[in-house]
């Protein structure tokens, strides 16, 4: 059932709302589910993805100011601003109406001293402000890949290089995207194969996890102590994360190899 379509002329694709079985979606251009949410849970995270890109906080578990470039229906940038009251959000949204629909149907909260929502290039955010954030979040897409802007050797490098020293950058890839090994290799070479990753269990998404010096604690023993007190907190399933982490990256007698 569509609830919602807009598309101001000559700007980015059309935003659609559209609910299925109790659960309400956001779609840009086309059929692929951008956001959701449970309308009768709308602050929990609906997709698998949106909370494996949380394992971050295994990481980097006080950060005091993250980015997020790319806000769909505000399901991270409102879980974080309700969750990690120590935390400061800058989000950057380039369609004014993904910003709109985000507060109209997803019921992101009002920009305040914690959460400043902005429509703009997030790649040029990026750019224009080095050194100045504990995490990185970056989930932009049109209809069919990853922003161009998003995914360029350049842009890569300046994600590192916004980056406070040990802080982490997250980025939501699909696996199934012809580019994303071209993706990949472009992130491990910015952050001097200091990466991690992710794959989703039920979707195409790898979250991958890219890391400046100096690096965290990847042992083992650390991470599922972390992993179980998060669950606790947030009842996010960080321990399957990290087991599932430990098949896809390489791993020493103790720990990830970074």
């Amino acid at each position: 059932m569509r609830l919602f379509s807009r598309q101001r002329k000559g700007a980015q694709e059309p935003v659609q709302i559209s609910e299925r079985h109790g659960v309400r979606y956001l779609h840009l251009g086309g059929p692929a589910v951008q956001s959701a949410m449970r309308i009768k849970e709308p602050w929990l995270l609906e997709l698998e993805y949106t909370r494996a890109m949380l394992t971050f906080l295994l990481f980097q578990p006080n950060p005091q100011d993250i980015a997020l470039v790319g806000l769909g229906g505000g399901s991270i940038a409102k879980f974080i601003h309700r969750n990690l009251p120590e935390a400061q959000l800058t989000a950057l949204e380039i369609n004014p109406d993904v910003v709109a629909a985000a507060r109209a149907y997803f019921l992101l909260p009002a920009d305040d001293e914690r959460l400043d929502v902005r429509v703009g290039d997030g790649a040029a955010y990026v750019h224009a402000n080095a050194n100045n954030q504990d995490v990185l979040l970056v989930d932009g897409y049109d209809a069919k890949r990853i922003v161009e802007a998003l995914s360029s050797n350049e842009f890569y490098q300046a994600c590192k290089a916004m980056l406070r020293p040990g802080g982490v950058a997250v980025f939501n890839l699909w696996g199934s995207d012809d580019y994303f090994p071209r993706y990949y290799e472009r992130i491990a070479a910015a952050f001097g194969e200091h990466v991690l990753q992710l794959p989703s269990e039920k979707k195409g998404n790898i979250i991958v996890f890219a890391f400046k010096k100096p690096l965290p604690n990847v042992g083992f023993a650390s991470l599922d102590r972390a992993a179980e007190k998060w669950r606790a907190a947030l009842n996010l399933e960080f321990p399957d994360f990290i087991s599932r982490m430990r098949h896809w990256n390489p791993v020493g007698e103790r720990g990830f190899v970074l």
